[in-house]
């Protein structure tokens, strides 16, 4: 005879899972000694759990607004910042990341250091800029809520690993920029020096750059001006559309 069971009903809704999306937005930043440093903001939390700890921006997915769509609004919302580029990373969603169950949908930024301080500017002169936001080296972070240095251990693992064989650094430079700036960006985020020589020749060898006719003079020999091929891509989302 064979005896079936069946699998209990749960007790209570208390198990329901709850979806939030949080961003990591990332900006090189000049630091006291004028030297760049990979920074990314965050939002002092104002309430149990983690009450008075630092954690990412981020908020709860309204069930009427995409996941591109809810990035863009928290991230607005609690930094007032707008970035250049964002592009969804992955999922967390381990179940005692949180008293209650919450899967957390990530996205990373970035956004120039000139646009940082123009959007800041521009909410300071309309008396609605954000409270409870700081800016932090990304290789120094304090303990945050949650799994947030998790979070940013894993994106910034994802960043330096595409930042050698993608146009991802476009992000975080102007249109137009020198070898220089670029390889001082590739160099802040990567936290380790490159032989300028070596690093041309790689640059050379790609099809990401074009040069461009105007240089930049200053008291150095001048500097070419290069652009980046917008026919390739920051990201290579394959066929994926989007609606996320």
């Amino acid at each position: 005879m064979v005896t079936m069971t069946r699998t209990p009903e749960p007790e209570s809704r208390d198990a329901d899972v709850r979806v939030a999306v949080s961003t990591v937005i990332f900006s090189v930043r000049r630091d006291a000694d004028d030297e760049p440093v990979l920074s990314l903001p965050l939002v002092r939390r104002t309430r149990d759990p983690y009450g008075g700890r630092w954690a990412l921006p981020g908020g709860w997915l309204d069930p009427t607004e995409s996941l591109d769509a809810a990035a863009s609004r928290t991230l607005e919302e609690t930094t007032g910042l707008t970035p250049s580029y964002l592009e969804q990373l992955y999922a967390f969603g381990a179940v005692d990341r949180s008293p209650t169950r919450v899967v957390s949908i990530v996205y990373w930024a970035l956004l120039r250091s000139d646009e940082v301080d123009a959007q800041v500017a521009a909410h300071a002169r309309e008396g609605d800029a954000p409270e409870n936001v700081e800016w932090f080296d990304a290789a120094a972070l304090p303990a945050l809520a949650f799994d947030h240095n998790h979070i940013v251990e894993y994106t910034l693992w994802r960043l330096r690993n595409k930042v050698g064989y993608s146009r991802i650094a476009h992000g975080l430079l102007p249109d137009e920029f020198t070898l220089a700036d670029l390889r001082e960006v590739t160099e802040t985020i990567l936290g380790r020096r490159l032989d300028p020589a070596n690093f041309r020749r790689q640059i050379d060898t790609s099809d990401t750059l074009i040069p461009t006719e105007r240089f930049r003079t200053g008291s150095h020999r001048p500097a070419r001006l290069y652009r980046y091929n917008r026919d390739v891509e920051l990201a290579d989302r394959g066929p994926l559309t989007s609606r996320h």
